[in-house]
């Protein structure tokens, strides 16, 4: 096994006292992320706070055969970022300079641990904004972002993470600095910034992200559509799409999603809806003024029985508070709960949220729905109690089920939030193993002996010399039997 104390002291002499971590109390801060249902003590945590800090680890950690794991605010929701008991955790929460503001090409360049929702607040006053805004855009950063593509309420019209980063500095799992990209939108050559885009930091980790900035619309319309049940909303989600509208945002959220909102926030949605659409619009005010009226008369036609219009931006917010308080709203009426993600055709709304609600009533657990639903991007919440017998277990059978039901109509087992540790075992049943041993192949070329973090996305580990046509990946001081398989 490798000697973490002596690696300790190694980082402490190169980085600071007060960065390196290895009291075991306070190592438990950094446990999990926002999965809390994995837990794992890491053997050290490093604050990093710059480029230098980061390569200076995860050299160290190359050389000495001992695996990293990236972290940023910990707010994912995948196990993406569950640390190594034998590993180190390199955290890049103290890295949260915003490098340059660069409207006149409409770029940012940021370190990894900037708050989502800190770039649209510094590019705001220059008349631009920081377009993908997951529901956790308050605390999250933008190097977990990059890592797992993250998406949010307005990626149906601008795309997803992946849509707005040009360019990186990146750390690879040898410890050597790259760039890849910049200011321009469209690299020659492979395209290696999209290899590592939502890479889950299995391919490195990023030091210093450059962001693509969206011009503010002229003009922004928000209304908010109740609907008797998920049926007729599905419904007009697809006849608005249909209609040649694509909104800046749709989002659903069914009964018991606006239950949880009203209790954590009063929201003040609609009295006895069974679910409600937000549906946004932005763009050249003559443009948003004719598609609000196509939307609305859809949202009509497929039986809202009551429309509101945002009147200011105030109205809006609140339009909105519930929607982005949805996920930590659930805890007012469960004591427990697994979020799920998954993907569908948005045509297949309506099926899908039925069996769903069928699946919750044979497995004896409420399953409550708020997703994306311009995109298909499913957010099922399943509500559980850990303190009943079986109830946990039945969670994660109907969990399961809901990602098989995605598959069965076409869809992904996961749309933003990552595969991570999580949803490693439902791999196989979305790809083959030539899929696989491919995926493999790449994770390969960049990190040979499988040490930057290790155990996700793959359902079982393994070297590279297990993948068809790899030389055997065997780190030296694994060769010298110093240390277990990684």
């Amino acid at each position: 096994m490798a000697d973490i104390p002596a690696l300790a002291a190694r980082l402490r002499a190169a980085l600071g006292a007060d960065a390196v971590i290895d009291d075991h109390t306070q190592l438990r801060t950094y446990e999990c992320d926002g999965l809390a249902h994995y837990k794992v003590t890491p053997a050290l945590a490093v604050l990093a706070e710059d480029t230098r800090g980061v390569a200076e680890v995860v050299r160290a950690c190359h050389e000495t055969g001992v695996p990293f794991v990236a972290r940023g605010s910990g707010t994912g929701l995948s196990g993406g970022a569950l640390p190594r008991a034998d590993g180190v955790l390199i955290v890049t929460s103290r890295m949260r300079n915003i490098v340059t503001m660069d409207p006149a090409n409409q770029r940012a360049v940021v370190q990894p641990g900037v708050i989502n929702l800190d770039v649209t607040r510094a590019a705001t006053p220059l008349g631009y904004y920081y377009a993908p805004d997951p529901s956790s855009q308050q605390v999250c950063s933008i190097g977990g972002n990059l890592a797992e593509n993250s998406g949010g309420a307005h990626c149906l019209k601008y795309g997803f993470t992946a849509n707005h980063v040009t360019g990186v500095e990146w750390v690879a799992p040898d410890g050597e600095v790259i760039r890849l990209g910049g200011n321009a939108p469209d690299p020659t050559g492979y395209d290696l910034l999209g290899a590592i885009v939502g890479s889950e930091g299995t391919l490195g980790i990023a030091t210093e992200v450059t962001v693509r900035l969206t011009r503010l619309p002229e003009s922004v319309r928000t209304l908010l559509a109740a609907f008797g049940g998920t049926d007729e909303a599905g419904a007009a989600v697809s006849a608005i799409i249909g209609a040649g509208v694509v909104p800046a945002a749709v989002e659903m959220m069914d009964a018991l999603a606006i239950e949880a909102a009203e209790a954590a926030v009063a929201c003040g949605y609609p009295q006895g809806a069974g679910a409600v659409l937000i549906v946004e619009l932005d763009g050249p005010a003559p443009e948003v003024e004719r598609q609000f009226a196509e939307v609305e008369a859809r949202c009509r036609a497929n039986g809202a029985f009551e429309i509101r219009i945002a009147a200011d931006d105030v109205e809006r917010a609140l339009f909105w508070k519930g929607r982005k308080s949805a996920f930590a709203a659930v805890g007012r009426i469960s004591p427990d709960y697994i979020v799920q993600d998954g993907v569908i055709p948005r045509t297949s709304l309506p099926v899908v949220l039925r069996r769903i609600s069928e699946l919750s009533a044979s497995g004896g657990v409420r399953v409550a729905n708020v997703f994306h639903a311009g995109d298909g991007n499913l957010h099922p919440l399943v509500l559980f109690d850990d303190s009943v017998p079986g109830q946990a277990e039945r969670a994660e059978e109907v969990s399961g089920a809901i990602l098989d039901l995605c598959i069965e109509h076409g869809g992904s087992i996961t749309g933003e939030h990552g595969v991570g540790s999580d949803k490693a075992k439902y791999m196989p049943r979305m790809f083959t193993d030539d899929d696989l041993d491919t995926m493999q192949m790449v994770r390969c070329a960049f990190d040979p002996h499988g040490l930057s973090n290790p155990g996700k996305i793959f359902p079982t580990p393994r070297l590279c010399g297990e993948v068809p046509g790899r030389r055997k990946g065997v780190h030296p001081v694994q060769e010298a039997g110093l240390a277990e398989a990684f």
